[in-house]
């Protein structure tokens, strides 16, 4: 392969990842990262995920949320561990053919293979209560701060470490470009788009904290969050 042709492909392969809103800076792979694969986007009433719920109530009332809310039991929402927040979903419990909506504004549930964590309420709603659990379906209702794709509704989480959010794709490239393996990503929330500054995809929190001190001992500094946040 001649040189022109070497420039040529890595030109091609800028512009492919520009008009994504992804902006790689020097990426290498980083720990634990994950292939990249194609996201199908979700729209009203498509079956995005079924699997086994539980609901919570007393011991989290009153609590913060992972959105910032307070959790009250009595209102129809729900913990999804990657569902955009303020996404609305219809729960269907499977046993009974009973369904509720409620609103995504907080993350969980953590234990074995369960999908979502309903609200005292919600649980009533599909006579889930007494049974603590139940095999649920979830269809979409109506899309919350982003669009739902077949990634951010999977329940598989990852995280990174962000470096700067920006205004404009143009301010976050130049922050970006100063460090090596960061990557810049347009994220809409609402009808804004902002521009993010990430370091590296990590399936878990600890990873991601180790890229963290690292990029501290460079002199940069960030925070560890959760890609689908």
């Amino acid at each position: 392969m001649t040189g022109f042709q070497s420039l040529l492909i890595v030109t091609l392969s800028s512009l492919f990842l520009a008009s994504c809103g992804i902006v790689r800076h020097g990426v290498q792979p980083a720990h634990d990262a994950r292939p990249d694969r194609k996201d199908e986007r979700f729209e009203s009433g498509a079956l995005i995920q079924e699997g086994q719920a539980s609901w919570y109530g007393p011991k989290f009332h009153g609590k913060a949320t992972a959105n910032g809310e307070i959790f009250n039991m009595e209102d129809l929402t729900a913990a999804h561990r990657t569902l955009p927040f303020n996404t609305i979903v219809r729960v269907t419990n499977k046993a009974n053919d009973r369904s509720v909506d409620v609103r995504i504004n907080d993350r969980g549930p953590y234990i074995g293979n369960r999908i979502i964590d309903l609200s005292r309420r919600a649980a009533r709603e599909i006579d889930m209560f007494n049974a603590g659990i139940g095999n649920v379906t979830l269809h979409l209702v109506e899309t919350g701060d982003r669009t739902v794709t077949s990634s951010n509704s999977s329940s598989r989480e990852s995280f990174t470490v962000q470096l700067g959010s920006y205004d404009s794709r143009e301010r976050a490239s130049s922050e970006a470009s100063r460090i090596q393996g960061t990557e810049v990503v347009g994220v809409e929330i609402g009808n804004r788009e902002t521009w993010r500054v990430y370091y590296g995809n990590y399936s878990n929190p600890e990873d991601a904290e180790k890229g963290m001190r690292d990029l501290r001992r460079k002199g940069f500094d960030g925070f560890v969050k959760q890609r689908e946040n």
